[in-house]
């Protein structure tokens, strides 16, 4: 049986291990959606990862969700983030950035004018906003003309992160935000090229994903997906040919890896690992759920035939997460109330295993 700790050849990487550092959103990006000297050590704490996949990244300013995130849609962006990729390299590690469209899970307290979406339909739930939550707004529809240049706007950013000084990018197309909101079908009720079939939901995330391939390979892009997941309000009919549809269209591009999330059933799951004839990254445990992954949940579905397991909690709370899951070491939990609140606690704080004698 393939083991976490062998080797694997990711696209033009050779990674050491087969863990994957799952993207998660820590809020702590200065003014101007800068990276910052704390961003470089807690991303080079973690360079023992077999590949490190960054924060959501905004790929333009109205494609951002949050305050406090990061960008990289301005050569001042793509200045700040060489500093955090040379560090997680010199610790001997891999990264992708992780691009993030937010579509109509943002506010104009953040971004400046109204959020959009493939339709004139709000998100379900509270918005982060530089004032405290607040009721997600009604998006603008985007024209059909006007769809193309979001597409584009990964590519753009794909190709700052290259010259930032990643080694790829990972397109956020999971969780509610913008590639899942064409792909939804209670989210995207559009009557045009992007939407009603299943050929057409898929449309935008295949030309966001052929986009950033033109820009930088497809041994430097990733997508993120979460099947059937009804995060901040989406819903998605047929999810077996909605996936099915989504992956064969993808299969031809040359990508680096599909990242799943355990947002469907388990054989809809494997039904997808079958569908995929490339890597496919998992991520074992449903996101921020109340189980926190470990190593039965990583060799139960390497034995499933995942190439690449990925952890988002034990890696925050565990710099050393890779030599505990090794050696059998307890996984210290995570400190939920510091995820969020900015500074240093609950981001550079948490310790390596301590060694007893």
């Amino acid at each position: 049986m393939t083991s976490l700790f062998t080797s694997y050849r990711l696209g033009g990487l050779t990674l050491p291990n087969r863990t994957v550092m799952a993207p998660m959103t820590r809020i702590r990006a200065a003014a101007g959606g800068l990276a910052t000297p704390s961003m470089a050590a807690y991303y080079a704490q973690r360079a023992t990862a077999g590949l490190i996949v960054s924060e959501g990244v905004q790929p333009s300013a109205i494609g951002q969700s949050n305050p406090g995130t990061p960008g990289l849609h301005t050569d001042e962006q793509v200045a700040a983030w060489r500093p955090v990729t040379a560090a997680v390299h010199a610790n001997g590690g891999r990264i992708f950035a992780q691009l993030m469209h937010g579509g109509r899970v943002s506010h104009p307290d953040t971004i400046g004018t109204r959020p959009v979406g493939p339709s004139a339909v709000a998100a379900v739930g509270d918005v982060f906003t530089p004032t405290g939550p607040q009721a997600a707004p009604v998006p603008r529809a985007l024209e059909t003309a006007e769809v193309p240049e979001h597409a584009r706007s990964y590519a753009e950013a794909a190709r700052r992160a290259v010259d930032a000084g990643f080694d790829g990018v990972e397109l956020h197309g999971a969780n509610g935000y913008l590639i899942s909101q064409f792909l939804s079908s209670n989210a995207n009720l559009r009557t045009d090229r992007y939407g009603g079939t299943v050929a057409h939901r898929i449309r935008f995330a295949v030309e966001a994903v052929a986009a950033t391939v033109e820009a930088v390979g497809g041994d430097r892009t990733g997508i993120r997906l979460s099947p059937g997941g009804t995060f901040w309000g989406v819903e998605e009919s047929d999810v077996p040919e909605l996936y099915a549809a989504l992956l064969t269209e993808l299969a031809g591009l040359g990508l680096a890896y599909v990242h799943l999330e355990a947002t469907a059933d388990e054989d809809v799951l494997v039904g997808l690992r079958r569908a995929w004839p490339g890597t496919l990254v998992m991520n074992p445990v449903y996101p921020m759920g109340p189980k926190q992954a470990g190593r039965d949940d990583a060799d139960h579905w390497l034995g499933l035939g995942a190439d690449l397991i990925s952890f988002g909690r034990a890696f925050l709370a565990n710099p050393d997460l890779v030599e505990r899951l090794r050696r059998g070491l307890p996984i210290a939990p995570v400190d939920e109330a510091t995820y969020y609140q900015g500074g240093d606690a609950g981001y550079l704080t948490y310790p390596a295993h301590q060694h007893v004698v």
